[in-house]
């Protein structure tokens, strides 16, 4: 950002005071939520409205905006006709916004951002060096199949060519990454930095709200804001996420806690604790804190396959991996469950008939879930063991476990449930500190 501030910035920054970087404070108000409607479907202006008779937020907190009624729209219909707007709106409250929750019928992924002429040859010139070495390599590797019966020099100049082209291709692939233009990105979680401004779009930013990100990510910025999505195949179950929600927190979730490892080894001195094998020991060491901690009753499996279909019953908590786009029916939910599978598009599309586990989920009968609307890699999911961690708190709501989880902005994944939902408030199972960073010996990166 430079130095100049625009009106929207110092707005922003004016409300850092009231905003909680972290989560923390006296929680989440009714008044604090703000219902991002789409004026072109009925549907979604009805779900909105059912939402704040639920959940006693103002009718006038329910914000229409011409969208398309897809799951996409372009990122320059999101700046024009979804971003700025909004901001404009709550640039004019007077009591400041903590929470944008969109609801069925707003789109559910902006694209992408074009390259530059220059960008482009710069890629093209990329894939050009990026083939030839393929090449190059493929051909030291038959040289070298050639000269081994004879071995001597000859063999010895081949294998050192393998290794050079191999040096070479590793270094490319390296360049490839870094000009990788990511920059399509959940909406909700684009809207987490709706008052940032000139941010970098090409790939993601890390979360300022996580509750292991230092404080220079969190000073002299504006405020994040927290995100979440009532959402799903149907606008019947977009409300019933609300309605299971207000109930069950009366009362108290109970149930089960199904945790699905895959025996990967973790090593916290190889590992930066982004890999799949540090989410692999984030899951054991979610059924270990939920089990000897929050005394629960922890159904837990470490080997490579998943629960069978039919598995088990009464779940109240999920969380496993890696099933692509394949849903797998083990689980029959209490009502007010949470659950998540890690894959990487699982929430792809929330509306269409497919295999993904999201839209499943909430079939299925679950009362809040997660997931990205394209490839995340593995640092794009909260880690188990502290999403569900602070959730059995009974301490922090649904989004802001979300919100002190999430590892990046500006990126992939997204949360479809009522964002106050607090399932464990009249029972907690855990206290706040007692959730720790995941996996043991491993630092938050600000990626």
């Amino acid at each position: 950002m430079g130095k100049s501030r625009t009106r929207f910035q110092q707005i922003a920054f004016g409300l850092i005071c009231c905003l909680s970087l972290n989560s923390r404070g006296r929680g989440i108000e009714p008044d604090e939520v703000v219902v991002v409607a789409n004026r072109n479907m009925p549907d979604s202006l009805d779900v909105a409205r059912h939402y704040c008779a639920k959940r006693g937020v103002p009718t006038e907190n329910i914000l229409l905006f011409n969208l398309p009624s897809g799951e996409d729209i372009t990122r320059e219909q999101f700046n024009k006709d979804l971003r700025e707007p909004l901001r404009s709106l709550l640039s004019q409250r007077t009591t400041p916004a903590k929470v944008i929750l969109c609801v069925y019928g707003v789109p559910l992924r902006v694209g992408g951002i074009e390259y530059t002429d220059a960008e482009k040859a710069a890629v093209a010139k990329l894939q050009n060096d990026l083939n030839i070495t393929q090449n190059r390599l493929q051909n030291a590797h038959q040289k070298v199949k050639e000269l081994q019966a004879q071995g001597g020099p000859p063999l010895q100049a081949a294998q050192q060519e393998v290794k050079k082209a191999q040096a070479l291709l590793s270094e490319l692939k390296r360049q490839e990454k870094r000009m990788l233009n990511l920059s399509h990105a959940a909406v909700d979680n684009e809207l987490m930095l709706l008052w940032w401004e000139n941010y970098e779009l090409k790939l993601f930013q890390p979360n300022p709200l996580h509750f292991r990100a230092p404080q220079r990510l969190r000073i002299g910025r504006p405020p994040v804001m927290m995100t979440a999505r009532l959402d799903g195949p149907t606008p019947a179950i977009a409300k019933r996420l609300v309605d299971d929600a207000v109930e069950i927190e009366a009362v108290g979730l109970e149930g089960k806690v199904y945790v699905d490892a895959r025996g990967l080894k973790f090593d916290p001195k190889k590992d930066d604790g982004y890999d799949y094998a540090a989410y692999d020991q984030s899951f054991r060491e979610m059924a270990e804190l939920l089990r000897d901690q929050a005394k629960m009753d922890v159904i837990f499996d470490d080997k490579p396959g998943l629960f069978p279909p039919s598995f088990g019953r009464e779940g109240a908590l999920y969380g496993g991996w890696y099933s692509h786009a394949k849903f797998v029916d083990s689980i029959e939910f209490v009502k007010g469950a949470v659950a998540w599978h890690l894959a990487s598009s699982e929430a792809v599309s929330l509306r269409r008939e497919s295999t993904k586990w999201c839209p499943n989920l909430l079939k299925k009968g679950v009362c809040a879930t997660l997931g990205p609307v394209a490839e995340p890699f593995t640092a794009g999911f909260p880690k188990p063991a502290e999403f569900f961690g602070f959730l059995v708190t009974g301490q922090l709501t649904l989004v802001e476990c979300y919100s002190r989880s999430l590892n990046l902005t500006s990126w992939m994944c997204t949360l479809i449930g009522d964002p106050l939902y607090n399932p464990y408030k009249k029972k907690p199972r855990l206290r706040v500190d007692q959730v720790f960073p995941s996996p043991r010996g491993t630092k938050f990166i600000a990626h």
